[in-house]
């Protein structure tokens, strides 16, 4: 649905969020990080509406984003 990825520029590094929908109509948000072409860590939690899941998302996308982390 909506995605945000970020790189490091320092390293091979990227972070992605991604708010989707689950079967049970309930908005996921789905973190991805690790290393350029290897496996990533993922974390996925739930939400019981789109709105709480784009707030969750922004935190996240916000954390990355001080860290070092930018957008490609």
């Amino acid at each position: 649905m909506v995605e945000a990825l970020l790189y490091r520029s320092d390293d091979a590094r990227f972070y992605r969020v991604e708010i989707t929908l689950n079967l049970f109509a309930e908005a996921s948000v789905v973190i991805e990080w690790g290393f350029k072409g290897g496996k990533p860590c993922r974390h996925i939690t739930c939400h019981s509406d789109l709105r709480a899941a784009s707030t969750a998302a922004d935190r996240y996308r916000q954390r990355a984003l001080n860290r070092g982390y930018a957008r490609a």
